[in-house]
């Protein structure tokens, strides 16, 4: 049976063997979970009510939301269980082909990631594989050779998903007294992606990143999860562990929104932790602005200078590089109170 699991355990195992000393990072008080969390649940019902006080009610429940935990969840949000499952059904079917097909066949704009290229110890590695996809190569019936009846529930997801992401921005914006309109053009479905996740059951141990700890560099990312926890969050400078809900979409913060607001609404440090036995698949949608878009804040004294969005994700990718992790907005700081780590 040709196996369609990436190399996780070889390129883990070298890891392992040449960084002995990092294996002390995977203590298993390293990884305790104080506690679980339900997220905030908002039912987006509100925003469509004919009686105002709902409207405001729940549009600052997404926005106390958005400040006090980076982190909130949605029901009744638009997009159909049913299109959901199928989008499930298809993204397990890709996951299923042969690794080297996946890896070198061109699927998806040739967009398959696996395990942490870049990872320097254990600590920096992912256990999981990904297709991370821009909107644009969506429609390209190229990107799909054999996996034909993926493509239109991609593009239908991908749709779904940017009204939705358009409609929570537009609440987060309107919040700060800015026009929305002006933020919908910024933030064209074209400039956007999708994130197709897979983390499979990992024998080495359960402390093992599913995903390494890291804030989202976008607006707003939406994702869609199934039954299997492993989702973890920073709250009151303790990890804790996201109960699954397969009624809700998560929706969390990224690195521009907390920019743009001036540290208003938070980018919040998150990780997926991977699971012995089970396999784990997830769907995000990362809301981006264009690569020469100019990041300014909305309020002033600015707590961060003005960059782009090409040069923030720039900064990130060779600091990734350079030193194995992502330092983000600290980078970006008028007045560094930040200990950077270099």
């Amino acid at each position: 049976m040709i196996d369609s699991n990436p190399p996780l355990l070889p390129s883990y195992g070298a890891l392992s063997a040449k960084f002995p000393a990092a294996e002390e990072y995977n203590d298993p008080q390293s990884g305790v979970i104080m506690e679980e969390c339900q997220l905030p649940l908002i039912d987006l019902n509100g925003l469509d009510s004919g009686n105002e006080m709902e409207r405001v009610a729940c549009a600052t429940a997404i926005c106390r939301a958005s400040s006090e935990w980076g982190f909130f969840q949605v029901v009744n949000h638009g997009i159909s269980p049913e299109l959901l499952r199928n989008m499930r059904r298809e993204q397990v079917k890709l996951f299923q082909a042969p690794f080297h097909k996946k890896a070198t066949c061109g699927l998806l704009n040739n967009s398959y990631r696996w395990g942490s290229e870049k990872a320097t110890c254990p600590k920096q590695f992912s256990w999981s594989e990904a297709f991370h996809i821009p909107l644009t190569k969506i429609s390209e019936e190229s990107c799909y050779g054999e996996f034909t009846s993926l493509r239109e529930v991609m593009m239908e997801v991908a749709e779904a998903m940017s009204r939705l992401a358009k409609l929570l921005a537009g609440v987060l914006v309107e919040n700060l007294g800015h026009p929305v309109r002006g933020f919908e053009d910024i933030c064209h479905e074209s400039n956007c992606f999708l994130r197709l996740n897979r983390y499979p059951p990992c024998p080495v141990s359960p402390e093992i990143f599913g995903l390494v700890p890291h804030t989202d560099s976008d607006f707003l990312t939406i994702l869609y999860q199934d039954e299997v926890g492993g989702l973890q969050l920073m709250k009151d400078s303790k990890w804790v562990a996201v109960t699954p809900n397969q009624e809700a979409l998560i929706v969390n913060i990224g690195d521009l929104f907390q920019a743009w607001s001036n540290d208003i609404y938070k980018s919040v440090e998150h990780k997926v932790m991977a699971n012995r036995n089970k396999e784990r698949c997830s769907l995000a949608y990362f809301l981006c602005p264009s690569y020469d878009f100019l990041i300014g804040s909305c309020k002033e004294p600015s707590i961060y200078r003005n960059f782009t969005f090409g040069e923030y994700r720039r900064q990130v990718q060779e600091d990734v590089m350079r030193t194995g992790h992502k330092i983000g907005l600290p980078r970006f700081l008028l007045q560094n109170t930040h200990q950077i780590r270099n």
